[in-house]
């Protein structure tokens, strides 16, 4: 019997093992300047940079609510078998 894994199945563990380890690598590139800047700065400031990420936030989760509505709404729109109209037979006399 043979228990030979194949080269592609290699290629789709190790493609797998590289999505999964991107965010990681990701997520450990923390800037220390800003950390340390935004840190020690005021409480305006801070409050500053709240409402500037809040603002940065608000158009593409409004925009994706959006598109979300009319995609619902509009999703029977080409299922609805009232809509169309039966086709006549041909006859010819």
């Amino acid at each position: 019997m043979n228990t030979k894994i194949p080269t592609h199945c290699w290629r789709r563990l190790a493609v797998l093992f590289a999505a999964l380890s991107i965010p990681m690598m990701a997520a450990a590139q923390n800037c220390v300047l800003c950390y340390t800047q935004a840190g020690g700065s005021g409480p305006r400031m801070i409050q500053a940079l709240r409402s500037g990420i809040v603002i940065l936030v608000i158009p593409p989760m409004m925009i994706c609510i959006g598109i979300t509505w009319m995609a619902y709404k509009k999703r029977n729109e080409f299922n609805d078998d009232s809509a169309v109209e039966p086709l006549e037979p041909d006859v010819k006399p």
